[in-house]
């Protein structure tokens, strides 16, 4: 694990001469020596088996194991001359202690032989096909190592104090969920205006310009998604990116409602710069990007219509609820079944997981480790028993719709406005029964919290 490549360890790294193998010359005149057959060496092989099997248990036994540092995770696709620029500015411009993680798309550029020739100053992994945007975040979110965790396009560089000032805006109060800089390129606020014509007069401008200035440091609805830092702890109460958003857009603006819903701040740190040459990897689709474009924004208002209500409706109870949220398990339904990625079905109940003994006849939800974990586990229930509560045998729990059409998941006592038909399709409640209920009996019920969809996981996470 790179626990952080400081100025001097990076320059020294590009600057290695590659290896020379020295080959012995043929002796002249004599014939051409047989190389001796090396004798099988038993106590050679039980040491290397014995070296292995101690290689893995220590891999295992450390392998939760997190350190005191950043991890800067880059998704890349086909911008190689890009990514190549960008990892060089982190290593130039980065002081604090940091881990780089690459995760590529299936690149046909050579991006995959590049990194594997950096050796240990980059973990990096190659998928076998394109997952997008979200889809590269999730996997270098499951390999990171760090306490904080830094989302970064491979188009950008960054710049002098870039990371030092970003955390200093995370760290000055637990409230903020995500922080991110201003730059030249981008939608919405954190698009300034600069005065350099080259990257020789950018650098110089930034060095000037990213001086640690709370002052500078505002509130915002909404973060670009070319630089994002959290914490690890957010990350584990909100989850993964969706991967219901192809290749890129929206999968930002999904995320930070779902920051937003826990009742976590965003901020612009507009004391930091770092320069973002712009939606390379978007662009590279060329005709498609409309298509692929529209397709986001349809599954974003598919999720996310009312989104501004939900986050009011969660903070409403949250103002009355002093103990707050677990995480975004909290938005989550109960009575559902959902799997992680073992084989063990869990019943969802009263804000535990109980392992399912048998085999239901309805398909669980998907859902992450992280998302699992976020459920404390109970006593094991019987499939036959999880059946009959899902189904609402003898019992007043279930769907409930009113007259204008607006669906409830009435639940342990509580009615759950449910957020939209990709919350209601996501956690196969549009399979349960459903009922028509008029207002006045529905008001008898103890309003909670809103049921939002789950993300969408095409990978194992």
């Amino acid at each position: 694990m790179a626990t952080g490549i400081g100025r001097s360890s990076a320059r020294r790294f590009r600057s290695s001469p590659p290896l020379r193998i020295r080959r012995s010359s043929r002796r002249q005149g004599g014939r051409k020596r047989r190389p001796s057959p090396v004798p099988a060496s038993k106590p050679y092989e039980d040491g290397f088996a014995n070296g292995y099997r101690e290689g893995v248990q220590s891999g295992l036994q450390s392998y939760d194991t997190l350190f005191e540092g950043t991890s800067i995770i880059i998704p890349t696709y086909n911008q190689l001359a890009l990514l190549q620029q960008c990892l060089a500015s982190i290593m130039d411009h980065t002081e604090l202690p940091y881990e780089m993680i690459v995760v590529d798309n299936a690149s046909t550029d050579g991006t995959a032989d590049y990194l594997r020739k950096l050796g240990g100053a980059v973990r990096y992994r190659v998928l076998d096909r394109n997952q997008g945007f979200a889809g590269a975040i999730n996997a270098g979110l499951m390999m990171a190592k760090g306490r904080t965790l830094l989302l970064l396009n491979n188009d950008t560089l960054v710049t002098d104090r870039w990371l030092d000032n970003l955390l200093a805006c995370l760290n000055s109060d637990e409230r903020i969920g995500m922080v991110g800089p201003l730059t030249n390129y981008s939608s919405g606020e954190q698009q300034m205006k600069v005065p350099y014509g080259d990257i020789g007069e950018m650098y110089a401008y930034a060095k000037t310009y990213n001086v640690s200035n709370p002052a500078l440091w505002r509130r915002t609805d909404r973060l670009v998604g070319f630089c994002l830092l959290l914490r690890r702890e957010l990350f584990e109460q909100v989850g993964y990116f969706d991967e219901g958003f192809q290749f890129g857009n929206f999968e930002d603006d999904d995320y930070n409602i779902r920051v937003r819903l826990l009742g976590k701040s965003l901020v612009v740190a507009a004391d930091t710069f770092i320069h973002h040459f712009g939606s390379a990897s978007i662009k590279a689709l060329g005709d498609r990007f409309n298509e692929i474009n529209e397709r986001n924004e349809q599954y974003f208002l598919y999720k996310w219509q009312h989104g501004t209500e939900w986050i009011h409706a969660t903070h409403r109870y949250l103002a009355r609820s002093p103990q707050g949220l677990k995480g975004m398990v909290s938005l989550f339904p109960s009575r559902v079944a959902v799997r992680g990625i073992g084989a063990g079905v869990y019943w969802i109940e009263e804000g535990a997981r109980r392992l399912v003994e048998g085999v239901l006849t309805f398909e669980p939800v998907r859902v992450s480790q992280t998302d699992l974990r976020q459920w404390p586990i109970s006593e094991p229930i019987s499939a036959e028993e999880a059946e009959r509560r899902w189904r609402g045998v003898e019992t007043t729990e279930g769907v409930v719709a009113l007259p204008d059409g607006t669906l409830y998941h009435l639940e342990e006592g509580r009615a759950r406005r449910i957020a939209g038909p990709a919350a209601m399709e996501g956690w196969h409640l549009h399979l349960k029964r459903m009922e028509v209920m008029q207002p006045e009996v529905l008001a008898a019920w103890e309003e909670g919290l809103p049921i939002i969809a789950p993300p969408l996981l095409r990978q194992a996470l």
